[in-house]
């Protein structure tokens, strides 16, 4: 008997009808500097609108982590393609990188149309929060790795500074800048394992049903990583800002010592810190120590800048939400928490 490829779990027509849903969200995206549309092996970037004396491409690539299966079971897929810009452009922007493009893989045991469209839509929702072009992309049907329903998302950021605006901590920080935060928006896109553990095998949470401030549990997880970028790169060319960093997997004590340079700590000061009533709850639920709270996630801290006392003012005003959080101090990279 003969066989084909979709008998053998590879629908090609799925994949030419979630081009046809696409396109007009990938299109929206476009910035002056796109040469190249769908449907081409690669896609081309001009940097001629740059204009930079000496300019460094500098490039960055993530995933969403286990969040992916919190949307799965929830089928609910547009903000996890947020997360995934996300988690890429506010990366760069820690060396003072202004994002250009963005490309997208989306692996899956069946493609769903729809479902994939969905994601897309997302990514570039997320695109155009960043300022970045969606230039390219690539759908993976595998069946025989991935179940049916499951899917896994990663993406891969490029993004431009000039050579002499480089921002490297480890050049500039100093003891006694100040440790600016810009709250997150949530569990943002690290800690999902733990999370997952206590609300589905401890708790037994319907996550729709359950709710916190009058929130369901469904909207506070799947709520999307907080993008930076357009509000901190006005910042980074009315200030000398000394060192950023994203607080991501690891939290506030691994991420920050990061930007370091030998021979210098930080002090954070917990009460300073914003209150996100999930994060309480979660260490409730899961009976979690302080030091398992700090050490798996972001404690309401989405994105620091290190800056000079001097400076501090002139952040707060441009950064309404900002806060000081904590100073640089002399040691061996700890971050103490009190």
């Amino acid at each position: 008997m003969a066989l084909s490829y979709k008998e053998a779990g590879v629908d090609k027509e799925q994949g030419y009808k979630e081009v046809g849903l696409i396109k007009k969200f990938i299109k929206e995206t476009y910035t002056p500097g796109v040469l190249s549309d769908l449907g081409g092996f690669s896609g081309l970037f001009s940097l001629e609108e740059e204009k930079l004396s000496h300019p460094v491409l500098v490039s960055g690539t993530d995933g969403v982590g286990t969040k992916v299966v919190l949307a799965q079971k929830l089928d609910r897929h547009k903000t996890i393609g947020i997360d995934c810009v996300a988690m890429c452009v506010n990366d760069i922007l820690c060396q003072g990188a202004k994002p250009l493009f963005f490309l997208d893989y989306i692996a899956c045991g069946k493609l769903h149309a729809e479902k994939m469209a969905g994601i897309v839509e997302g990514v570039a929702e997320g695109c155009k929060r960043a300022g970045a072009a969606l230039i390219g992309g690539e759908t993976a049907e595998m069946p025989g790795v991935y179940r049916e329903e499951d899917y896994d998302l990663a993406g891969f950021a490029v993004g431009i500074v000039d050579r002499e605006k480089i921002i490297d901590g480890k050049q500039k920080v100093k003891e006694g800048d100040l440790i600016l935060a810009l709250p997150s928006s949530g569990i943002h896109s690290n800690g999902f394992s733990l999370v997952r553990k206590i609300i589905f095998d401890k708790m037994h949470f319907d996550l729709e049903k359950e709710q916190i401030s009058g929130k369901s549990l469904a909207d506070i997880l799947l709520e999307p990583t907080r993008i930076y970028v357009r509000e901190v790169l006005p910042v980074l060319s009315a200030v000398d800002v000394h060192a950023m960093a994203h607080i991501t997997g690891g939290g506030l004590p691994e991420n920050l010592p990061r930007v370091l340079p030998e021979g210098l700590s930080v002090l954070i000061d917990e009460s300073a810190l914003p209150r996100l009533p999930i994060f309480s709850k979660l260490q409730e639920w899961g009976e979690l120590s302080r030091e398992e709270m700090f050490g798996t996630f972001n404690m309401g801290v989405g994105f620091t800048l290190f800056v000079r006392k001097e400076d501090e003012k002139k952040v707060l005003s441009m950064l309404p939400e900002a806060r000081r959080i904590g100073e640089v101090v002399r040691g061996k990279g700890e971050v103490t928490i009190q």
